[in-house]
């Protein structure tokens, strides 16, 4: 596994419930600020593998990205679970949401 994608996961995994990060923040993060697709497709093809948080990654605007009607919804009813508050447009506020990690 390449580091720029173990650090991706390490930082997904370390996202608390109710809260959430962006591709790019987690992609700058990991040490590449500009590699936010690379999280994109690290997310896709590794969330269930590694048990990550998918739900809890947003896009720059903090909307839920996806296209799918029924991904999109079922990533709403787990962040709202969590606690997040996610308006009519899947956007979330993320001054309130984002979190900021450690590293």
């Amino acid at each position: 596994m390449q580091p720029f994608t173990r650090s991706v996961i390490e930082i997904m995994r370390g996202i608390p419930a109710g809260y959430v990060m962006t591709y790019g923040q987690i992609a700058a993060e990991a040490g590449s600020p500009r590699g936010a697709r690379q999280v994109v497709r690290i997310l896709h093809a590794m969330s269930a593998a590694h048990h990550l948080p998918w739900h809890r990654v947003v896009n720059a605007k903090g909307e839920i990205a996806l296209p799918d009607v029924e991904a999109r919804l079922n990533q709403q009813y787990s962040l709202e679970a969590e606690g997040v508050e996610v308006d009519a447009k899947g956007r979330i506020n993320l001054e309130r949401y984002r979190y900021y990690s450690n590293r």
